[in-house]
């Protein structure tokens, strides 16, 4: 059974109607230490823009639909929170509350389940860490929690993933029966107090609420995450933030919500214009040298040398990456996609094109169309132009993508049968337009 968000308390008191009362809370865990950022602060406090990630947590939290909000401050840091629990709440900052955190992630997150209201019969565990969740993402998980079931969001493991014993391989893990888990996590109050006091009682530390909850024998289900909703760990992790909130797209987004609360404050302005096209250049170089079969544009080569890369070596597919990155003014290939995002080791050019297609629409932007160029010896491409091109543009959500090939009379890398060198040029235009045209 579901619930509705809020109950209306009947009656009035000295003549003055009560306020609907939440029967959600959000607890949102921001005690812990950010070892990994190494930015001399508490996680939750270092800054994204002009703003913390705690701050941008909070927005997205108070633009979705009314809710208790109690914040798990690391120790001493309790007053910085209240600062930014109503600095984000406007209006609503009734309904949040500030609590200190314990030494561990389960101490804390039952430090704000002491500080739930009566009334709250559907809780959400949230990580300040993820911090662009949008609105829906968290509506859509307080909906789908019914009276004996836990939820939480997933993403599709990308990864290919071998079961290892120290150094060596033992064998394959199927993917698809994987998924990569996310807040916030939602559940029925009752049972996760249950379920919180047995592992305390305990002693055993879970590693997240989900696999508490389903300790406890309750059932938990998944429904689709937001990639918006990747947690904030590494340097590198921070600057993917940045970039996001690099447009208006991000305060749009959290304004976005149909909901009665407040819109989020709005962001500082672009660096970047996003009201004409603009146009990107992108270049890769991959060796041959790699294992398995050749990955180039898109398509597989049987029987042809393979490139070596941090992925799958598909060179064409790097340098249209790095061209609409570029046009957009979102970093680069290795900010999104390098040594510092293991998840995509071995990913092809679908998973490559589509979320960089992704990031741009975060950002406001649409695709119009790439024109891509690779030097190269082998393989031999025009009688499978149109099945690469095809490849391609389905991948970038049916963008038009042209790609054409040369020799180049046996001089330099590529011509010396090296390798394979590619140069892209794209065109990107504000959303806006796209739908305007």
């Amino acid at each position: 059974m579901r619930h509705p968000p809020f109950f209306v308390r009947a009656g009035n008191v000295n003549g003055v109607s009560m306020l609907p009362v939440p029967n959600t809370a959000i607890i949102v865990v921001a005690a812990g230490s950010g070892t990994r950022l190494d930015a001399g602060a508490p996680k939750a406090f270092v800054g994204i823009d002009t703003h913390s990630i705690l701050r941008h947590a909070l927005d997205g939290v108070f633009a979705a639909a009314p809710a208790q909000v109690v914040v798990v401050a690391p120790e001493g840091f309790e007053g910085d929170a209240e600062a930014e629990l109503r600095a984000a709440a406007g209006e609503r900052a009734e309904l949040g509350r500030v609590v200190t955190g314990g030494d561990t992630r389960q101490k804390s997150v039952a430090a704000g389940l002491d500080a739930l209201w009566g009334d709250v019969r559907t809780v959400l565990v949230h990580d300040a860490a993820r911090a662009l969740t949008t609105p829906a993402a968290i509506d859509a998980v307080a909906a789908a929690v019914d009276d004996v079931t836990g939820v939480i969001p997933t993403l599709p493991v990308i990864d290919t993933l071998k079961k290892v014993d120290g150094d060596d391989i033992v064998g394959p893990v199927d993917r698809s029966e994987l998924a990569a888990a996310m807040t916030p996590q939602g559940f029925p109050r009752d049972l996760l107090e249950e379920a919180y006091a047995a592992a305390l009682a305990s002693g055993v530390e879970y590693t997240d609420d989900a696999a508490l909850f389903a300790a406890a024998g309750h059932p938990v289900r998944r429904i689709d995450g937001s990639p918006r909703g990747f947690k904030i760990t590494t340097p590198a992790d921070l600057e993917r933030a940045r970039h996001l909130l690099n447009t208006d797209s991000g305060a749009s987004a959290r304004s976005a919500h149909t909901g009665s609360g407040p819109t989020a404050p709005i962001r500082p302005a672009p660096l970047l214009s996003v009201s004409m096209p603009r146009v990107g250049l992108g270049t890769d170089v991959h060796a041959f040298g790699g294992e398995g079969t050749l990955w180039l544009a898109g398509l597989e080569w049987p029987g042809e040398q393979p490139l070596s890369g941090h992925s799958d070596g598909d060179a064409v597919a790097h340098a249209i990456v790095d061209a609409l990155l570029g046009a957009a003014g979102l970093g680069d290939i290795g900010e999104h996609f390098g040594t510092a995002h293991p998840e995509y080791s071995g990913a092809h050019a679908e998973v490559f094109l589509d979320r960089t297609r992704e990031i741009l629409a975060e950002a406001g932007f649409a695709i119009g169309n790439v024109s891509v160029q690779f030097q190269g010896n082998r393989p031999r491409f025009s009688p499978r132009r149109a099945e690469a091109q095809q490849a391609l543009s389905a991948a970038l959500g049916g963008a038009p993508v042209s790609v054409t090939a040369t020799t180049t009379d046996g001089l330099g890398f590529a011509g010396r049968g090296k390798g394979i060198a590619v140069t892209a040029v794209a065109l990107v235009v504000p959303s806006s337009v796209e739908e305007s045209s």
